[in-house]
């Protein structure tokens, strides 16, 4: 796993020339739910809900289980992750 100070640098980096978009997701660094909850000092939790319904989260599983618990892996693209952020500083 990233160290955080990895981390924190390539979410400050911003799509506003010191970083050319690709507009591929895919060749995007993708962020899991631990590691975004580490860099912005929340809960697991939090941010599972953050993320829950935003486009661009790739979800891998089905959610659905007859006997016993779902489980569904999420990974974070960089530019979502940066969006969700800048959504949050906004309302703040």
């Amino acid at each position: 796993m990233a160290s955080r100070n990895q981390i924190e640098h390539n979410l400050e980096i911003d799509h506003d020339g010191r970083k050319p978009p690709t507009g591929d997701l895919s060749n995007e660094r993708h962020y899991s739910i631990q590691e975004v909850a580490v860099l912005w000092n929340l809960s697991e939790k939090t941010v599972r809900r953050l993320f829950e319904n935003e486009p661009g989260v790739i979800e891998i599983g089905n959610g659905e289980a007859r006997f016993r618990r779902a489980y569904v892996t999420r990974r974070i693209p960089e530019s979502v992750a940066q969006r969700v952020h800048r959504r949050l500083r906004r309302s703040a």
